[in-house]
């Protein structure tokens, strides 16, 4: 069977977080999970910034498939994205000090995208591992979501893929779930 590249991403932590647990688990996943070879990448907490390298990256490693993943502080449960909207709007600012409050992602983008990559497919895998999992409708609307839309849109009409999970904090869901859930949903690509 061919070897595939999936490049993951998680993000240096941000707000009032000392660590994030999104990067703390990619960093511990195996370098190969099924035929696809992860290609592992930490994002900083910028609007614009973290997709312009993860679009870099993916555009020197052209890999089959881009899983995003993210911190979610207030929820109990892995959350496969399904959508990323086009908006950036959000109570505090990005690591580079920027704020945003209603502005559009792409002033010429549809409101909204679908993920690429089966994420209630994902889901599912995640329940099956034993692990407390939801499909979500919303991304927010900070830097996970920018990100996302960002993909989707700069990928449309490619062979590449694009979802994003959130994870919640450690002291919700042990760092060993959450890398248990990430290689469950990986399974599932």
């Amino acid at each position: 069977m061919d070897r595939k590249t999936l490049l993951i991403s998680g993000f240096e932590p941000f707000g009032t977080e000392s660590r994030n647990p999104s990067w703390e688990a990619v960093d511990a996943l195996p370098d190969q999970i099924g035929d696809l070879t992860l290609e592992k990448r930490l994002l900083p907490v910028e609007y614009g910034r973290a997709a312009d390298l993860l679009t870099a990256a993916a555009n020197e490693l052209r890999p089959a498939a881009i899983l995003c993943v993210g911190l979610a502080a207030g929820r109990d449960a892995v959350t496969p994205e399904a959508i990323g909207v086009n908006v950036r709007d959000a109570s505090i600012s990005d690591n580079a000090g920027r704020s945003a409050e209603g502005e559009p992602i792409d002033p010429d983008g549809p409101a909204a995208i679908f993920s690429t990559l089966p994420v209630r497919k994902m889901t599912e895998s995640i329940r099956a591992a034993g692990v407390p999992a939801k499909l979500s409708y919303t991304a927010g609307t900070y830097v996970c979501n920018d990100l996302l839309y960002t993909l989707l849109r700069r990928f449309s009409g490619s062979d590449v893929r694009v979802a994003f999970v959130h994870i919640p904090l450690e002291r919700t869901l042990s760092l060993s779930e959450s890398i248990r859930a990430l290689i469950a949903a990986i399974g599932a690509i």
